[in-house]
């Protein structure tokens, strides 16, 4: 299981591929590091509803797999693979809460008296 927060870029419709299968598209872009990044992800069967709340511009958090396959071409042999990133949760992330300008306010201290007398019970 893997993670990811960025902002949705693209929004695609839901395409049904075949009678029993449907998949959804989107991208968010992660800016992170210094390229910022633009990563699709797939919402497949009755996983692709879960992106109707947000809109282009949200930041979101993706819970997502990463997925494996080997294709053969079955004319000319040639062997191909492929990956996807097959998002299973997305949650609404705060800005402010992502970006760190917000610190959790400071607890009030009480000031700290010092002794005013010299005595004190040190040997020495």
């Amino acid at each position: 299981m893997f993670s990811i927060t960025g902002k949705l870029i693209v929004k695609k419709d839901t395409e049904q591929i075949t009678q029993t299968f449907r998949k959804r598209e989107f991208v968010i872009t992660d800016e992170s590091s210094q390229y910022p990044q633009e990563i699709v992800f797939q919402l497949v069967q009755d996983k692709v509803d879960l992106l109707d709340p947000y809109q282009e511009g949200d930041n979101i958090k993706v819970n997502f797999n990463l997925r494996g396959r080997r294709w053969e071409n079955p004319k000319t042999k040639e062997v191909k693979f492929f990956n996807s990133l097959d998002a299973w949760r997305i949650e609404k992330e705060d800005t402010a809460a992502q970006s760190g300008s917000e610190l959790p306010p400071m607890p009030a201290s009480e000031p700290i008296s010092l002794p005013t007398d010299d005595s004190d019970d040190l040997p020495f």
